[in-house]
């Protein structure tokens, strides 16, 4: 039997001349083609000779499985997916997406050559700082900055270039880890600087940190924002005006990582209430790092602010090269910060803030509409409801703050609720959605019109 069936086996020449394989050769290479076909013959030799393989599919149904198996392949691996979660500021999806004036930077500055460090008035050699520091200043209030990469790079290169070889005083209740293992008092080792823990894990005084300064030499004060969780109870925190205080009084420096602290406090943002660029200037810290990527709606990136002595050392130093950004990053962040010169402007044209400024009862609207929708399309195939629910902002931004929101629950007839999950994951453009309760949730903050026209298409093939 295994002999025969193997006999069977079409030809590659046979199975790539199939009408349905050369057709698709105008879309796909023929390299790509070729290799699906080589790989669903041998699949198909090793079923028979272990017994796994009995019948033979058909040529047509073979050369549809192939031309199938091409176009996944040429698919490129990092792709757009649809966000249904509900999670603003998702990590493992790539975090705030680009707003349209951000995206056509973006493109503009990829299709040819830039002034990237090329002063256009003088003729000669340019900063790429100079693309974005003015508008940073302006906005911020700040005396100086720069961007680099994200803002680890930010957080190690201030400590690199400015704390390397000092006592710098931190709480215990800061010395936090945050995603990819980066951990505070591993990077301030790695970085030269001298750690000083002040206060417990749940409670630091402003004392504690005059301690430090006085009875341990500590020539620093560091406050880090704790990222990804939250301590609650019996807790107490120096604010940052009061570190600048006591820094002042003491002539020690102050630095603030913010993490993913907002520009502004300011409802026309749409961002929920949390840390800001704007209160951490305004304390007056030396140096200000934050990130790009997070609260402020733009490309990955960290971005330092402060003091001039202090961003020009940190313009020096020579890991400042190590982890600058390139055209793609600066084009996409200084689109995105010229927004911000109108507030409202912002609050609508930068997806995360949109996203984060939507108020429950449009939430409730748009999620009864789709429910109404999808029930009249799909009856008898799947049960369609609109129920609130709980989202939140992500990227570690804003742990512990409520973001009430509405969902539309799925609950499919002839299919079991991982079932579509998976064919949904699994779907052209990947669908990513929650389940709980027993059903398939998708969260109307984070879906678009576009994002709604391609889930009902994946559905149409998904039910019937």
């Amino acid at each position: 039997m295994n002999r025969q069936l193997l006999q069977q086996l079409p030809k590659m020449d046979v199975l790539l001349a199939h009408p349905a394989i050369a057709s698709a050769q105008e879309e796909l290479p023929y390299y790509a083609l070729k290799e699906a076909a080589r790989t669903a013959l041998e699949e198909l030799r090793r079923g028979i000779l272990d017994g796994t393989v009995e019948v033979l599919p058909d040529l047509d149904t073979l050369a549809a499985q192939t031309t199938a198996r091409a176009r996944a392949s040429c698919r490129p691996h990092l792709r757009a997916v649809i966000n249904g979660t509900g999670v603003v500021l998702h990590t493992n999806l790539g975090r705030a997406p680009l707003g349209e004036e951000a995206a056509r930077a973006v493109y503009e500055a990829a299709r040819g050559y830039s002034n990237l460090e090329y002063d256009i008035d003088s003729g000669r050699r340019g900063s790429r700082f100079s693309h974005i520091e003015p508008l940073i200043c302006s906005l911020t209030g700040a005396e100086a900055a720069l961007a680099v990469n994200n803002n680890a790079a930010a957080v190690f290169l201030m400590l690199s270039a400015l704390a390397a070889g000092k006592k710098v005083a931190i709480s215990r209740g800061e010395l936090v880890e945050i995603g990819g293992s980066f951990r505070v008092p591993e990077i301030m080792a790695r970085s030269g600087a001298q750690l000083v823990e002040v206060g417990t894990t749940n409670k630091t005084h402003l004392s504690d940190y005059r301690r430090a300064i006085e009875e341990q030499g500590a020539e620093i004060l560091l406050k880090v924002h704790t990222s990804n969780f939250k301590l609650i109870g019996f807790t107490e925190e120096v604010s940052i005006a009061d570190l600048v205080a006591l820094g002042r009084e003491k002539g020690v420096p102050v630095f603030h990582d913010l993490g993913s602290g907002a520009l502004y406090d300011d409802p026309a943002l749409g961002v929920p209430e949390g840390p800001t660029v704007e209160e951490s200037v305004r304390a007056g810290a030396d140096v200000i790092c934050f990130s790009g990527d997070k609260l402020l709606g733009g490309p990955q990136a960290g971005i330092a602010i402060g003091r001039a002595p202090y961003i020009q050392a940190m313009k020096k130093d020579q890991f400042a090269r190590v982890v600058r950004i390139d055209k793609l990053t600066l084009a996409a962040l200084e689109a995105t910060l010229r927004t911000y010169r109108d507030h409202a402007l912002a609050g609508r044209s930068i997806p995360t803030l949109a996203m984060l400024g939507a108020r429950p009862e449009t939430l409730e609207s748009k999620a009864r509409a789709r429910a109404e929708e999808l029930s009249a399309r799909f009856a008898g195939k799947c049960v369609f409801s609109a129920a609130p629910d709980n989202g939140e902002v992500g990227g570690g931004s804003l742990p512990g703050v409520p973001l009430p929101t509405w969902v539309v629950e799925l609950s499919p007839v002839s299919l079991t609720v991982s079932a579509l999950e998976e064919a949904l994951r699994a779907w052209e453009t990947p669908i990513v959605g929650r389940v709980s309760r027993n059903q398939y949730l998708l969260d109307v903050r984070t879906l678009t019109d576009a994002d709604w026209a391609e889930i009902i298409r994946a559905l149409d093939t998904i039910l019937n």
